[in-house]
Parts: structure tokens; sequence; C-alpha cells
């Protein structure tokens, strides 16, 4: 399998102004990740890991280093220099990113969100409907729910719809951020048959998980951060 990113030297720092304070984020990372693979980055509260996928997604611009990403459209792209246009289209055709909060259009419901994002990939609706039904039941997202606005959903609803909207457009590559932080045991075990599936059918996918013991079966590699620096990598035993 080949290489799908390669992140070198990547340092990203904010300025307070009101504090008037300099702080760095994360310093030097350097990460590749293969063709289907799952690699988890833990660590504690600000150690850094968010940042690290939001710069991957263009939500963060980096002040050093590169992002290579080896897209479909177009070709070896180096992220961190990736025009508005060029990142809009990544994530929507190719690159996932699933976090604890849900940021939707209002007077959008559930079941149109998912539907949107199958469409997104240039699917018929009929194909999209029937999706979109099997993966809110996947989910068990009360059938009720579905033709409502997820702004009345609980947090843990809210939660699940957010990450079955990312992984219902497999992917290629999945920034996974806390995505089971606010789910029950047998939620957990929904987002895990999932993440299964995706890998057997080749998406790759980045995690950020506190503790990586739930998925460490999936999980080929595991990163370990501390004040923005990786400390180790290791092998899981999968």
């Amino acid at each position: 399998m080949g290489s799908i990113l390669k992140i070198q030297g990547l340092s990203k720092s904010f300025k307070l102004h009101n504090l008037g304070k300099h702080i760095r984020a994360v310093s030097q990372v350097a990460i590749e990740l293969r063709e289907g693979e799952f690699v988890g980055i833990t660590g504690k509260s600000g150690s850094g890991k968010s940042t690290i996928l939001k710069c991957i997604y263009g939500t963060y611009r980096i002040e050093e280093g590169s992002i290579w990403y080896h897209s479909e459209k177009f070709g070896a792209i180096n992220l961190a220099k990736a025009t508005e246009r060029q990142m809009l289209y990544l994530r929507k055709h190719e690159i996932g990113y699933v976090s604890q909060f849900l940021n939707v259009m209002p007077r959008t419901t559930a079941r149109q969100l998912v539907t949107q994002a199958i469409l997104e990939m240039n699917e018929e609706q009929r194909f999209a409907d029937s999706e979109t039904e099997k993966i809110l039941s996947h989910f068990e997202l009360a059938q009720e729910l579905w033709d409502s606005y997820p702004t009345t959903f609980s947090g843990g609803e809210k939660l699940r719809l957010n990450i079955a909207r990312a992984m219902v457009k497999k992917p290629r590559l999945l920034l996974l951020d806390e995505p089971t932080a606010s789910l029950d045991h047998d939620s957990k075990l929904k987002v895990k048959q999932l993440i299964e599936q995706l890998i057997k059918e080749g998406t790759t996918m980045l995690g950020i998980f506190h503790d990586l013991e739930f998925m460490n079966d999936l999980c080929d590699r595991e990163y370990n951060m501390e004040n923005g620096i990786f400390l180790h990598a290791s092998f899981t035993d999968s």
C-alpha cells in the first residue's frame, strides 16, 4: 500500500492578543499514513491532538511544514498550500471529518443532512434515500427523529448523526476527533462496527482518543502526544 498522507515538520501556534501571549500548539509533528491504515493519536486535553486534524482539514493554516495528501483528483497536493476551492472539493468528495460538535444549517432535518452528504458524491436520489435509512437505523436514531431538526436532539443523538453523516460518504481519508466521547457503550459498538467496515473497504483513518483501548484491536499504530510534541509511536497487537 502506498502513502496517502505524509506530514513533515508541522508547527502551529496561536496569538492570544488580549493576554499578549504566543502559544505553540504543535511542534515539528511528523506522521505518515499508508492507504487503509487506522492510526490513533492519544494524549491529555490541550496536548495539541485536535490541532493536527484541523490543520489537515484546512480549518487552521500552519506556519511551518507540509501536509502532503495523495488525492484522486489532484494527485499529490500540499494541503498547507491548497486553495479554498481545492479544499472545498476534497471535503465534499475525499476527506471526512467527525467532531464532537454538530454544525448544521437551520431547518434541515436529520434525514436531509445525511441524504445531502450522499448526493454530494454524485449518487442517485433513490440510492441516497436507501443508504440514509440504513445508517440512521444502524445508529439506532429513533425513526420519529429522522424528519426532525437536530437542534432538538440530545448531545448523544447529535454525535451519532454527525458520525453517520461523515461515514455514509465512505471517504478516502476520515479524520475522527473524539468520535465516541459522549456515547454510551452500545453506541460506541455501532461506531466501531462501521469503522471496521470502512477499513475493509479501504478508508484510511486518523483518530483522536483520550483512551484508545476501545479501538485498540482495529488500530495499526498509536502516537502519544504531550505539549504539542509526539512522545512516541507504537504498533498495536492487531
